[in-house]
């Protein structure tokens, strides 16, 4: 009998260690009659993941950083031609220039870099990635409130907690539950080309900080008048809090201080 493979810290390794957990997982990364022609898993560890994504896309590159793991993935997919395990740092590895999408049990402790790789990626169509539960929750405003990275890119990408699985189901058992983020790229962007790098700039100046509130610190850039007139087209309090604005008021916003 083979000896398991013991885990990196290091690594941030936790695998899915039920059959039914990764079928759920690919069951949300791939919904059933959609096959995807390219798909890239990101930390495909032991391969759980990986055998429940092959049946829903024609190519799958299985990325892992792991050499002890990279040798047991060749060796189990060795007889799937549609399978190509991909050793080293995903991060690093050069984006597809055709459409494909991304999923996977991501490393906690990779997270960010992550999903900045997946948001810089000009042919990425989407994203399904387990995470843990309070990134997934703060990403996608489960707790009432969004953070700059949501939106920043809200005009491009739709965030969506899709899903969540119990910390009893990886092997080691972490401290804390997982969540399945879903980061889709929209079809049609809910801004024209030329206003991104406007909405950029008003998004960032408005979790600056600056001047103690939201309201205060637009008033930096834009006179109190057309302020004062943006906060209301959008229904907002002069005293809200910028966690508190969610996407859809901040495209209010930047319709009417853009004008």
């Amino acid at each position: 009998m083979a000896r398991p493979t013991r885990t990196s810290r290091a690594l941030s390794q936790n695998f899915l260690a039920d059959r039914a957990t990764a079928e759920y997982v690919a069951r949300l990364a791939v919904p059933r009659g959609r096959q995807v022609p390219l798909l890239l898993e990101v930390g495909a560890g032991k391969g759980a993941l990986t055998a429940c994504l092959v049946p829903r896309c024609r190519e799958l590159h299985a990325h892992e950083i792991d050499p002890r793991l990279v040798r047991e993935l060749r060796t189990r997919f060795s007889a799937t031609p549609q399978v190509r395990v991909v050793a080293g740092d995903f991060t690093a590895t050069r984006p597809p220039r055709t459409p494909f999408a991304v999923a996977g049990n991501v490393p906690f402790s990779r997270t960010a870099a992550i999903v900045d790789w997946c948001l810089r990626a000009p042919a990425l169509t989407d994203a399904t990635l387990l995470t843990q539960l309070e990134y997934a929750r703060k990403r996608t405003g489960d707790y009432g409130s969004w953070t700059l990275l949501t939106v920043r890119s809200w005009p491009r990408f739709e965030w969506r907690l899709v899903g969540r699985v119990a910390r009893t189901r990886f092997r080691p058992v972490p401290r804390v539950d997982g969540g399945i983020v879903r980061i889709e790229r929209r079809r049609i962007p809910l801004l024209e080309p030329a206003a991104h790098e406007s909405w950029r700039h008003l998004v960032e100046l408005g979790f600056s900080g600056v001047g103690g509130s939201l309201h205060a610190s637009l008033r930096r850039a834009r006179p109190r008048r057309r302020v004062d007139a943006a906060f209301r087209a959008a229904g907002l309090d002069p005293r809200v809090l910028v966690g508190e604005v969610s996407p859809g008021r901040w495209l209010r916003l930047h319709e009417v201080l853009e004008k």
